[in-house]
């Protein structure tokens, strides 16, 4: 009985030390809050053990951090490129861009979160930095994150329409070659946005609205550089609709440099390369796609233009416009297959015409481990703006130097 007694009464006492310690020392580490609850061992070791482990685990679960990455690498076969007939290569990041990144979150109280996401891109090939050779090119920020009032980031992000749209578009499943040619409506999120805060709405009966704006940071013009974006998208069971906006000035001339601002750059290919003496660009997409049995149908309508002013070297708007349908074939759990079609045409300073098809298949060796291959095929006519269309297979960037351009690659991709 009395053993009894003392063992609870320790087990009460070491409860009350370690709720005081977390009080008195917010910011210390869980195994000094345990050293300091452990003062109460003394002849009651066996019963505090169980409180102060449980001590420890209620100060860890706190706050996190996580290592996490995607290494990608392939073989790729490319027929026209540069106006040669044949290229062999090795190449990193084709079905997902390999990276490596931290994200964490700290419990703040009241159903508040901080969290931060620091994200690098790198060449498995190379070992070199992707993005320009930031150190945490694809995703660098912090922020507050509330169940009721949503989430709130402030730095290096996605835009609104790549969180809620490309979801539900062809190259959310197996990659680059699945979107426009030459990206020239960031389908498949060649730009990202610096300088940028981001409100994240929590999820209200299926519907999700996400908002953002991007400092230009340049004096005297506010307005110079600037970027802003809405999207919105609507989930019901096996049905996704989404739809957004975005913006981006290309820079003043006067106070700044063409072509400096928030945005990174879309002009990565002769598909648009004609017009990156833009003076903005705006963006609308739309995507949906529905999931019924062992089948997702869906497509995207992009709508992309490229505005002129007096410091262009055009000088009237391009508008690229952009429709892509595809399907997606789950043949078990571990083995999928996807095919797409993908039509963009522009018009205004110049005309072309861009086909395009993908055929892909990807299969999961273990939950973290896959193999992909995918072909695709594309064609191109018409003026580019700086002379004869020249076929660019979807986010690849590379121009074919002819008309015509076949990509065939096979990769593995590891997830850890």
């Amino acid at each position: 009985m009395f053993q009894l007694l003392v063992s609870r009464t320790a087990h009460a006492l070491s409860w009350s030390a370690c709720s005081l310690a977390v009080q008195l020392f917010p910011h210390r580490h869980p195994k000094k809050i345990m050293t300091l609850t452990t003062r109460f061992k003394y002849g009651t070791h066996i019963a505090a053990t169980l409180p102060l482990i449980a001590c420890a685990q209620i100060a860890q679960a706190q706050s996190s951090v996580t290592l996490y990455g995607i290494v990608d690498n392939g073989f790729v076969y490319t027929h026209n490129s540069g106006g040669s007939s044949t290229k062999l290569s090795l190449d990193s990041g084709s079905l997902s861009g390999s990276r490596w990144g931290l994200k964490g979150t700290e419990l703040l109280g009241g159903g508040t979160s901080a969290i931060f996401q620091l994200e690098n891109g790198f060449n498995a090939n190379t070992g070199k930095m992707n993005q320009g050779g930031r150190l945490f090119g694809r995703q660098s920020y912090v922020g507050l994150k509330n169940a009721t009032a949503g989430t709130v980031t402030t730095g290096r992000v996605y835009d609104p329409l790549t969180d809620l749209v490309q979801p539900s578009q062809g190259d959310g499943y197996l990659g680059q070659t699945f979107t426009s040619p030459g990206d020239v409506d960031n389908a498949d999120s060649s730009a990202r946005f610096n300088n940028a805060v981001k409100w994240a709405s929590p999820n209200w009966f299926g519907i999700n609205v996400e908002l953002l704006y991007g400092f230009g940071g340049v004096a005297g013009s506010t307005g110079s550089g600037q970027s802003y974006s809405g999207a919105l998208s609507y989930v019901a069971g096996g049905y996704t609709v989404a739809g957004g906006y975005l913006h981006m000035d290309r820079g003043n001339p006067v106070n700044s440099t063409r072509g400096t601002g928030s945005a990174d750059s879309l002009f990565n290919s002769s598909v648009n390369m004609a017009y990156a003496s833009a003076a903005s660009i705006d963006i609308y997409r739309i995507a949906t796609q529905y999931a019924f049995s062992r089948f997702t149908l869906g497509g995207y309508y992009s709508d992309s233009r490229y505005a002129a002013d007096g410091a262009s070297t055009f000088s009237r708007t391009e508008i690229f416009r952009n429709a892509s349908v595809f399907g997606v074939w789950y043949f078990t759990p571990s083995l999928l297959a996807e095919a797409s079609y993908n039509y963009l045409k522009s018009t205004g300073d110049s005309s072309a015409r861009y086909h395009q098809g993908s055929v892909g298949v990807d299969y999961l060796l273990s939950k973290r481990t896959d193999v992909y291959s995918v072909l695709s095929y594309t064609h191109a006519a018409g003026q580019n703006g700086s002379g004869n269309a020249q076929a660019v297979i979807g986010a690849t960037d590379i121009d074919a130097g002819r008309a015509s351009q076949v990509r065939f690659n096979i990769g593995l991709r590891h997830r850890f």
